[in-house]
């Protein structure tokens, strides 16, 4: 008896066409442009007609079409590309430099990219080596401190560099910032003026953290006080070394009457764990912070604190890069933006 007969097999049926790829003359055709004027509102927005720059976008849109960034690159030796290297993006303290400088840059059709260094030169060397091996067209850098290996290979790129968040009269190309050393003796004149004298410092272990510090120490001693009680924490600093670093000061002196802090976060945590221990702020101990985040208005008692305008910041070192890009000469290599003390309830 025979087997009955099996069903055959399906022959599988054709494969899916694979999508095809949206290409620069199809966002030209949809505009109504030509293909050079899609590649220059990709490339050089700032030279479209605002109006064919919409239509162009709205095709792009529409499209899908995503542009070959590395081939134009390539063809023009630029990359529309910046690089921003920061030492942490856990404290808050620089966010307003990197949502001011990723706005002004792409509105002049470049785009950032961002970099955790950390707060050792190994990790900045290694991360520095990774893009200016990519050829952004600019490096935005925290600091001013470099190791000699960094700063060789940053001289030797040829790539325009805005050092920020910091001063010196001599920097690898340009700068703009504030001086850490003016901010501790401000702060320092600025208690000693409320009738402080038995003064502290809480601050982090990184080198800005210390020159305000060293600053604010030097400071008091030519104003005749006494000799300011020091406690360094971990940098990034966090809420939690706040209220651990107060106890250590309190324990290393506890006469002390005012605490000058490296960080708002930092000053946070003082004035939770000052209120924990019945400490009363201002009247027994003055806090100052330092950055001036959302949050320091809204504590209660409301912190006193450091003011730098970071949005700036990030918006002068995105018209440096921009201009040195373009070709144009920067006039003013240094830009000292300065910084304010905000006096609120804490002081």
């Amino acid at each position: 008896m025979s087997a009955p007969p099996s069903d055959p097999k399906p022959s599988p049926g054709p494969a899916p066409a694979r999508p095809r790829r949206a290409t620069v003359n199809d966002v030209a055709s949809l505009a109504g442009v030509s293909a050079m004027t899609v590649s220059r509102a990709v490339n050089k927005p700032e030279q479209v007609p605002a109006a064919t720059l919409a239509k162009v976008r709205e095709a792009i849109a529409m499209t899908g079409y995503v542009p070959n960034l590395l081939a134009g690159g390539l063809r023009s030796n630029k990359s529309r590309l910046v690089a921003a290297v920061v030492p942490t993006l856990a404290g808050p303290v620089f966010l307003e430099t990197i949502e001011s400088l990723t706005a002004a840059l792409a509105a002049k059709g470049y785009q950032l990219m961002l970099g955790q260094s950390g707060y050792a030169n190994s990790r900045e060397d290694d991360l520095l080596s990774a893009i200016i091996g990519r050829r952004p067209d600019g490096i935005v850098l925290t600091g001013i401190l470099h190791s000699a290996e960094g700063r060789h290979r940053l001289l030797a790129s040829g790539i325009p560099i805005v050092e920020t968040w910091d001063l010196t009269p001599t920097p690898l190309d340009m700068l703009v910032g504030f001086s850490h050393v003016e901010v501790g003796r401000e702060v320092c004149r600025f208690l000693q003026g409320k009738g402080r004298k038995r003064l502290a410092v809480l601050g982090g272990d990184d080198e800005r953290s210390r020159r305000r510090s060293d600053a604010f120490v030097q400071t008091a001693a030519q104003l005749g006080l006494p000799p300011v009680t020091v406690h360094l924490v971990p940098a990034p600093t966090t809420l939690g070394s706040g209220r651990a670093g107060l106890r250590a000061l309190f324990a290393e002196n506890p006469d002390i009457d005012a605490v000058f802090c490296s960080s708002d976060l930092l000053g946070l945590g003082v004035l939770i764990e000052a209120q924990s221990q019945g400490i009363a702020v201002p009247h027994r101990l003055a806090v100052v912070g330092f950055g001036d985040l959302s949050l320091a208005r809204d504590l209660n008692p409301a912190l006193t604190t450091v003011r730098i305008d970071g949005s700036r910041i990030g918006e002068e070192a995105a018209r440096c890069i921009v201009e040195r890009a373009q070709g144009r000469e920067v006039a003013d290599r240094v830009v000292d933006l300065g910084f304010s003390i905000v006096e609120r309830d804490s002081a």
